[in-house]
């Protein structure tokens, strides 16, 4: 896929190219061999490629450095008949408004495609003998939608984290154009329910894991979540069953059921903390840590908006600042003590739904907005 031509046009139409080419977690190449394409060449840029994760730098010797980052992956395609978020993408005029559908259109290859449009503006920019306020490093990474030992972002922290220095950080995921602060923490848990297996024709001999898993799931279902405040934004946590799976064969009683767990919790909470809370509300069900594996975690973020240039970054593109539910790798660069916010186009509620969509107008006003910020000046 040749994106290199769609630079220097139109963002909406660089989405829809971006888009077309699917990249649900684990597939990403293709897209991550695009992108580095796109911007080999560009000049002021030197490139590092560490897997499917691409990364450019300028080097100007501005006092200050400045990250963009985002996802290359997906979530999978959906299943549902008739679903418009799905590949390849498609154009709808919706009360006169260009929509554009397809998977990924707001989590988050709309950002992308602003990502690559501002590296081709920012070119454009010192070939005519511009000059740069802030260096600014550009990060394209892969395997953001799955568990957090597989992300590329984390891989190049861990082994060339130096590439990743900078005083402050915009993650383009969906915000509907606003600024959001900090994100909620996850974690995953697989709860383990035993049972004693027997033919089904005699069950009186065996102990039914599936049955037994109704308390479980009473306990989550009863479940009261929180709002809870933090530096002035409100932060909603969710606790909820996502998979569960058991049973050999149609004939036998199941000796063993497997809950799946998502706890999604606020930034006044540690991953400790978070974990705790879960045990303490499992054990209402008669669960017993025994029975509890952790399979992934990573902690929240504090929305750190009173840092000098996150101000800074709230006045340039204006708006009122929100919270960020979902986990997003703010996280990972406040754990650096890079200050952090979520910035990008398309409307948070509709990331990973099988309509997934973004107007063209959100996806130019988000690059306008960035590109007034970095370079000052009006498109």
């Amino acid at each position: 896929m040749d994106i290199r031509a769609q630079l220097s046009g139109d963002v909406a139409v660089l989405t829809e190219a971006i888009i077309a080419c699917e990249s649900v977690s684990g597939n990403e190449k293709a897209l991550a061999d695009a992108v580095e394409s796109a911007l080999t060449g560009l000049s002021g840029l030197s490139l590092h490629r560490d897997g499917d994760t691409i990364i450019a730098r300028t080097d100007t010797g501005a006092g200050q450095r400045i990250i963009l980052a985002g996802h290359l992956d997906t979530v999978p395609l959906p299943t549902t008949e008739g679903s418009r978020g799905t590949v390849p993408p498609r154009w709808e005029d919706e009360q006169g408004e260009d929509v554009l559908y397809g998977r990924g259109a707001t989590d988050m290859k709309g950002g992308v495609a602003v990502q690559l449009k501002l590296a081709d503006d920012v070119a454009a920019h010192l070939d005519a003998g511009g000059s740069l306020d802030r260096d600014i490093t550009w990060v394209f990474y892969d395997h953001e939608e799955v568990e957090a030992s597989r992300s590329g972002l984390g891989r190049v922290l861990a082994s060339v984290p130096e590439l990743l220095d900078a005083d402050f950080a915009v993650l383009l995921e969906p915000t509907h154009g606003v600024v959001e602060g900090g994100c909620n923490g996850t974690c995953r848990f697989e709860v383990t329910i035993p049972g004693v297996a027997a033919h089904s024709g005699r069950a009186w001999m065996g102990t039914n894991a599936i049955h037994d898993a109704a308390g479980l799931l009473g306990v989550l279902r009863d479940y009261a979540p929180q709002t809870i405040g933090v530096e002035g934004l409100d932060y909603r946590e969710g606790l909820n069953a996502v998979r569960i799976h058991g049973g050999v064969a149609g004939n036998v009683i199941p000796d063993s059921t497997v809950v799946e767990i998502n706890y999604r919790f606020a930034p006044d909470k540690t991953e400790e903390q978070a974990h705790a809370h879960v045990y303490e509300v499992l054990s209402g069900a008669g669960i017993t840590r025994d029975q509890v594996r952790i399979t992934d975690s990573s902690a929240a973020a504090r929305p750190g908006l009173d840092h000098p240039a996150a101000k800074a970054f709230v006045s340039a593109v204006g708006g009122e600042p929100m919270p960020k539910y979902g986990w997003t790798d703010v996280a990972r660069f406040s754990a650096r003590g890079v200050p952090a916010v979520n910035f990008g186009p398309g409307d948070p509620l509709l990331a990973h739904t099988d309509d997934e969509h973004v107007s063209a107008d959100a996806l130019r006003a988000c690059h306008q907005a960035l590109h007034r910020w970095l370079m000052g000046g009006v498109l």
